[in-house]
């Protein structure tokens, strides 16, 4: 959406620092929490500082003794045979393998995540962990528990930061985006047992010991396409999504290990 349309479609006055951190402490979100946040910041109007605005939000209303965590994938590092969004022609697949720079936590844009977390990864005192195509960002007290040692293999299963909020009793706040968006699910299909799981494999440039290497990793093949049906029948069935607004935006707060847990057992039901 274009600014332009985002000023006339934003009704009153424009989101705040101090008008979001009230909005975030009136969903439920409070001090002291381990918070994975998902977010749209188109879908919140107009916001007076934009991304800073909400992560700083967010912060304030963590406190020190919170930790804040976001989704940075980079889903461009990864093998071009795979490549749809776009394709590009199989006569480069070679030289892009060969060629491409090896993933830097420090350095690698996102790639489809939107501004929030783009801007938070390059925050001070930001831990980013080192997977090259789904990492996710930390702030806080257990930044570093949530993002060190991310495995290569399986990488949303349990050696992935999303364990590591499960471990934390985390909340998952779903800011402006449904559950297609809400990675904590993919923890779920790790964890579920169900027909026709399938393992895959790419690939991806890293570094080793200083040295940049293409290397081979195996995942599950993920499957989106319930997650919004399990979303809702969650939210049905235990009451524990906590639904607000937050500017402009629709917003959906719920505990993690609750949620993991139901979706886990409801796939191991319903998926064939």
């Amino acid at each position: 959406m274009r600014e332009a349309d985002t000023i006339k479609k934003t009704s009153g006055q424009p989101a705040t620092v101090e008008s979001l951190s009230t909005d975030f402490m009136t969903l439920g979100v409070a001090p002291a929490m381990t918070l994975l946040v998902h977010s749209s910041l188109s879908s919140m109007g107009w916001v007076c500082g934009g991304p800073v605005a909400v992560i700083l939000a967010l912060e304030q209303v963590l406190g020190p003794a919170g930790t804040l965590v976001m989704p940075t994938h980079s889903g461009d590092y990864s093998d071009p045979t795979e490549w749809e969004n776009p394709p590009v022609p199989t006569s480069w697949w070679e030289t892009i393998k060969q060629t491409m720079p090896a993933y830097d936590p420090d350095m690698a844009p996102t790639r489809g995540m939107g501004a929030i977390p783009e801007c938070f990864r390059k925050q001070r005192d930001v831990w980013r962990s080192a997977h090259p195509q789904v990492s996710f960002a930390a702030w806080g007290k257990c930044a570093a528990q949530v993002t060190c040692n991310h495995a290569l293999d399986y990488a949303f299963g349990e050696g992935s930061p999303l364990a590591r909020v499960y471990d934390l009793e985390g909340w998952v706040l779903l800011l402006g985006v449904g559950h297609a968006n809400n990675t904590s699910l993919h923890l779920a299909e790790h964890r579920a047992t169900y027909p026709g799981r399938r393992v895959k494999q790419n690939g991806a440039p890293v570094l080793i010991d200083g040295v940049r290497q293409w290397v081979t990793m195996q995942d599950i093949d993920e499957d989106t396409s319930d997650f919004e049906t399990i979303g809702a029948q969650f939210a049905q069935d235990t009451g524990l999504v906590r639904q607000g607004q937050v500017a402009k935006a629709t917003a959906l707060l719920m505990p993690q290990r609750a949620l993991v847990d139901y979706a886990a057992a409801w796939m191991t039901r319903h998926r064939s």
